[in-house]
């Protein structure tokens, strides 16, 4: 089964950092495609950086040059830098598989970004 916990998150002002983690268990790490997404209210959860087994980077433009995803193979943790933050980014940052779109979500960090 499947189980991903996200930590990190937290209250910080526009031009802050924060790193995110993702713990990652029930499937083989290693020959994921990982990614991590983010949801405001009102919005279709957004996925916002993928990361390939070797380790293969993609950003959504609004995020390009500021956030880096990164993973851990030997410890099945994925990772996302959060670098100069801006309001916009205020959400709930979850991660999973890299273009999924079931119903088997952890429980999400929040990121709140003041300006």
């Amino acid at each position: 089964q499947v189980h991903l916990v996200e930590s990190g998150g937290g209250l910080v002002q526009a031009g802050d950092s924060l790193r995110l983690s993702c713990a990652a268990s029930g499937y083989n790490f290693n020959i994921a495609h990982m990614a991590w997404y983010r949801r405001t209210p009102g919005r279709q959860r957004e996925q916002v950086a993928r990361i390939s087994p070797r380790s293969d980077k993609t950003y959504v433009d609004s995020v390009k040059g500021r956030f880096t995803i990164s993973r851990d193979n030997a410890k099945n943790t994925l990772y996302l830098q959060m670098d100069n933050l801006k309001p916009e980014d205020t959400a709930v940052y979850y991660c999973n598989a890299a273009g999924y779109s079931g119903a088997s979500w952890g429980q999400g960090t929040q990121v709140t970004v003041s300006s």
